[in-house]
């Protein structure tokens, strides 16, 4: 893909709606993505983990050129829901544009975490945990991703805490909650 289609089409990725909500998960209204990380604007957001049969946990490493956070370790894919559309919908479409295939998610638990990232940019997040099995290869979508990796649970929590700043902030602030809601 050429540098001004490539520019154009993160230009409109950062246009999109996200829903704003209160601390119930209640929505308030809806803002522009990146207004909402400019302004550190509460919003719903949504993780999938999805593990094989051996219970590693796919990995994605996000693309460099991310308006945030590029070039890290992070959990299988994450994003956000469009207003009005339920967020198992929104993780089914975003797992199979990001990472290119589909399994069955379901919702293990919630929580809100904020962040200060790169870019001057704020996540602040009322973030659904959704969890999958499937032993399939992703094909990646390398304006989302560059790289993937299966990786044990136990390694993965380990590395974490002796490399933190190779992976993502909300990666590292849920690992250990989705550790435990597995068990």
């Amino acid at each position: 893909m050429n540098t001004v289609s490539s520019t154009a089409q993160l230009d409109h990725k950062l246009e999109e709606k996200i829903i704003l909500v209160d601390t119930s998960d209640r929505q308030i209204g809806t803002a522009e993505k990146l207004q909402a990380h400019r302004d550190g604007l509460l919003h719903r957001a949504f993780s999938i983990f999805v593990l094989n049969s051996q219970d590693q946990l796919l990995l994605q490493k996000r693309a460099k050129h991310k308006y945030h956070s590029g070039g890290l370790w992070t959990n299988t894919c994450c994003s956000h829901p469009r207003d009005e559309e339920p967020n198992l919908i929104a993780a089914h479409r975003r797992l199979q544009e990001e990472m290119g295939f589909d399994c069955e998610l379901q919702e293990l638990f919630s929580f809100v975490y904020r962040a200060e990232l790169d870019h001057n940019l704020i996540e602040y997040e009322f973030d659904h945990v959704f969890v999958g099995y499937s032993d399939r290869e992703p094909v990646l979508n390398p304006e989302e991703a560059e790289d993937w990796k299966w990786i044990d649970l136990a390694v993965l929590q380990a590395d974490i805490k002796k490399h933190p700043e190779t992976y993502t902030y909300w990666l590292r602030d849920c690992c250990d909650r989705l550790v435990a809601a597995l068990k």
